[in-house]
């Protein structure tokens, strides 16, 4: 049986790394981007063509944020907003080369800090943290499943 505490454990060691990384890379790219913003960007590179609403589901966002997100990143030359062929009343997201570019230099930095944090690490937790990987991909899926039932 898990300890009571391993959740919260969990959690604040995912979140405390995140929110390193985020204050890390945020001085090295500028203009500056929000969490928000950027796994916005993150989702339209992966998915060029993805709409509004899907794009609102799969980050778990209200669809007038993302509206709002898009327009942001539209005036920053990140995003093209596309009416869809199949419904005048929908938008398709494409990212700009300047989004790619930007989201490449993101990954590139974002890697290279990871890297050296884990080259400080003793072998067995790398290891141990490589080994988690699948298990925390997993936990993610569950997650977005249970937020798929609400």
């Amino acid at each position: 049986m898990e300890p009571e505490t391993f959740p919260d454990e969990l959690i604040d060691a995912l979140i405390g790394v995140q929110r390193l990384l985020r204050r890390r890379l945020r001085p090295q790219i500028a203009p500056q981007l929000r969490g928000a913003e950027i796994e916005l960007l993150r989702l339209v590179v992966t998915r060029p063509g993805v709409g509004i609403s899907d794009a609102a589901k799969e980050l778990h966002l209200a669809g007038n944020s993302v509206s709002t997100l898009v327009n942001q990143l539209s005036r920053q030359g990140y995003l093209v907003r596309e009416t869809d062929p199949g419904d005048r009343r929908a938008a398709r997201l494409t990212p700009t080369p300047a989004a790619v570019a930007r989201l490449n230099e993101w990954r590139k930095r974002r890697a290279e800090l990871v890297r050296g944090g884990l080259s400080r690490l003793h072998e067995t937790d790398r290891e141990a943290l490589r080994a988690a990987v699948p298990a925390l991909r997993e936990l993610a899926d569950n997650l977005h499943e249970e937020a798929e039932k609400s």
